[in-house]
């Protein structure tokens, strides 16, 4: 059926493509505004809480009841996609890896989510959609060239950044095999948000405490951050993860960082590169092998255990 639909709307992929990857983008504004003179703990607290409050009375009042068993589940993916993931790369930020560094390994997880997806689904890509995988992360490193150092942090502050994007990628192929993906979006964003919010609270509260700084450019940041990077970006990486594959959903993630550096041209004037443009249409590339003609091969049945 889905199938069918897809190729009803042969347009449908390339306009939720490009909405995921600006929403996915979207969040190095937010943070550029909020982070001037707050601790990140304190805004990816402060984005979580406002999400989930947001959505609250929708989850309770719209949609199925929901369960326990799936309450704990989606808590569990919050903890993982939301706190883990965000978490783990400001904490190795923190600890002085290079931001060029942490950008180009989180942008990695279409390469984590192409290699679990044969062991975890059961899905073996073509070699072509293996090809354009490996040019899209070519891409990547093309684009991160210009701010590439290893950096003097402690050796466990690499080992989290690499946690965190393996933690997403697992993430996500796990919430594909279970089925956990066909809640109602506005529900399970809105546990997820509110499990990540509780762990933020504790890691803000160490950092200096939970009150925010009353100021224009946080208020923006935090509003930015809600509508674009939490509702709008996980709103469209869930509905295209029920309708498409999750190594082409994850492939699109390959252009976040120059869109992120097109953000910041446009924006904050920040000046572009040779590297950018090369490595944008290697990317490019990249994501049309994975996503066109080469069809995922099935080598198992997949049982979906919906919430």
């Amino acid at each position: 059926m889905m199938l069918a639909q897809n190729k009803a709307y042969p347009l449908l992929w390339p306009i939720m493509a490009a909405a995921l990857v600006l929403s996915w983008s979207s969040g190095f504004v937010g943070i550029r505004f909020t982070s001037e003179n707050a601790h990140v703990m304190l805004v990816l607290f402060w984005r979580t809480l406002v999400s989930g409050l947001i959505l609250l009375p929708f989850a309770l009042l719209i949609g199925p009841r929901i369960g326990a068993r799936a309450v704990s589940q989606q808590m569990v993916f919050g903890a993982a996609t939301m706190f883990l993931y965000l978490g783990g790369f400001a904490l190795a930020i923190g600890q002085r890896v290079p931001t060029g560094l942490v950008a180009l390994i989180s942008d990695l997880v279409p390469l984590a989510i192409a290699a679990l997806s044969q062991p975890v689904l059961g899905q073996r890509l073509s070699g072509r959609q293996w090809v354009g995988t490996a040019l899209g992360a070519a891409g990547v490193l093309i684009v991160s060239l210009d701010s590439l150092t290893l950096g003097t942090a402690p050796l466990w502050a690499y080992l989290v950044t690499v946690g965190s994007m393996l933690v997403m990628a697992l993430a996500t192929v796990v919430q594909k095999r279970m089925g956990t993906i066909d809640m109602p979006i506005h529900q399970s964003l809105c546990i997820q948000c509110l499990t990540a919010a509780m762990l933020f609270a504790v890691c803000a509260a160490w950092n200096g405490g939970l009150a925010p700084p009353l100021d224009g450019r946080f208020a923006f940041g935090i509003a930015w951050l809600v509508l674009f990077s939490t509702f709008f970006c996980y709103g469209i990486y869930y509905a295209s993860l029920r309708l498409y594959s999750v190594a082409q959903v994850g492939s699109v993630i390959y252009l976040s960082p120059p869109v992120t550096m097109l953000w910041g041209w446009a924006m904050f004037g920040e000046p572009l590169s040779t590297a950018m443009f090369l490595g944008l249409g290697v990317t490019l590339f990249g994501v049309w092998l994975t996503a066109s003609r080469g069809r995922i091969q099935p080598i198992m049945d997949i049982k979906e255990v919906n919430p």
